[in-house]
């Protein structure tokens, strides 16, 4: 069966004497293993300001509470993610707005965003679903209008650009996943990109009790709690080892991806999704529509490829029953949306299978 996600982790011969020095080192905790692979992944995503953490949850947890979101305010968001963007938010004890997608991309519509602003909305949430970036020209205008930030959830979207800058440095917030099943993993991690040194040393002392890790600990006073969300050296080894591969691995993914692009147009029952101007997407999934979606499912399965939507609307979940409103344009995405494999372990001659098998019919 050729899956839909796959974990890369580089030769063993390469990672694990790497693994074996930092593991018997003597120190294994947050360290200088740790801030090498903060520079390389803010080299990577052209942003000094890039804090490392033990998941992208807790860079969205950070994210929040330094957008100042609390208990009473509001954030705007998509039911159309996987489930911790919105757990997030649930976490401050705001309120989770859903607004309505683009029906060609499934993304966060702008125009929705627009009609769901309150005096309570404290962020909005984007998520560059499998990869696909945004309507940012738009959210940067309601952003700058309103003076909202945007925390954007990137952990789809390592390697995505707009503007030819790579994702990571357009908003106030940006979180990153990696975890198991993303571009890039360090078996569990994430980061937080933010705009200038005063967000990132407060973040600094968030993911870490409070405790600024610059001082000796019998030196620190901590004034505000914070959490145990720091990243540790093992993860960040194995990120090091990774970070020397991400540019070949994330290429066959936009490849697979823009092949896919070109082959399944104009199939009957078959819809392409439309990307916005000003943006690239890295294809952490390949996205389509389909008619007709379990047949569709049940036929890829039978020629042993997987497919699936693989995230349930969030706003079916009974811990956000008190933002249930109508989201009409979701309703008619999400019945057809479909995922197919793109990533790094699809050959030429998978991808083509995939299109062959598709352009049968169902």
């Amino acid at each position: 069966m050729i899956p839909l996600v796959k974990s890369f982790f580089p030769p063993a011969k390469e990672l694990m004497p790497e693994l074996e020095k930092v593991i018997y080192g003597g120190y294994v905790a947050e360290g200088e293993y740790v801030y090498a692979f903060e520079q390389k992944f803010g080299e990577y995503v052209s942003n000094p300001y890039s804090l490392s953490l033990n998941s992208g949850t807790a860079a969205l947890h950070i994210a929040l509470m330094l957008a100042g979101v609390g208990k009473g305010d509001e954030v705007i968001s998509t039911a159309l993610t996987a489930e911790p963007t919105n757990v997030a938010i649930k976490l401050t004890g705001a309120k989770v707005v859903w607004g309505d997608v683009d029906i060609q991309t499934g993304l966060l519509d702008p125009k929705s965003v627009r009609e769901k602003i309150s005096h309570r909305t404290k962020a909005i949430m984007l998520v560059h679903y499998a990869g696909m970036v945004c309507n940012l020209d738009e959210f940067n205008k309601i952003a700058a209008e309103y003076n909202i930030p945007l925390i954007e959830d990137a952990a789809h979207a390592l390697g995505s650009r707009y503007n030819k800058k790579p994702i990571g440095s357009n908003a106030s917030y940006t979180v990153f996943s990696l975890q198991a099943i993303k571009h890039m993993t360090t078996v569990d991690g994430g980061f937080l990109c933010v705009k200038d040194k005063s967000a990132f040393d407060k973040g600094r002392l968030k993911r870490w009790f409070g405790l600024d890790k610059t001082k000796a600990r019998l030196e620190n006073d901590i004034t505000e709690a914070g959490y145990k969300y720091h990243m540790n050296n093992v993860n960040a080894t194995i990120g090091l080892v990774q970070m020397r591969h991400i540019k070949e691995i994330v290429a066959k993914y936009i490849d697979n991806g823009k092949f896919y692009d070109n082959a399944l147009k104009n199939i009957p029952g078959v819809e392409t999704l439309h990307y916005y101007p000003n943006t690239e997407s890295s294809y952490w999934l390949y996205t389509m529509k389909v008619d007709r979606r379990s047949d569709f499912i049940k036929v890829m399965e039978a020629n042993g490829i997987t497919a699936s939507e693989l995230h349930l609307r969030n706003d079916r979940h009974s811990i956000f029953a008190e933002s249930k409103i109508e989201l009409p344009q979701l309703d008619e995405f999400y019945k057809k949306m479909v995922h197919i494999p793109c990533g790094w372990w699809i050959t030429k001659e998978d991808r083509e299978k995939i299109v062959e098998t598709i352009q049968k019919g169902w």
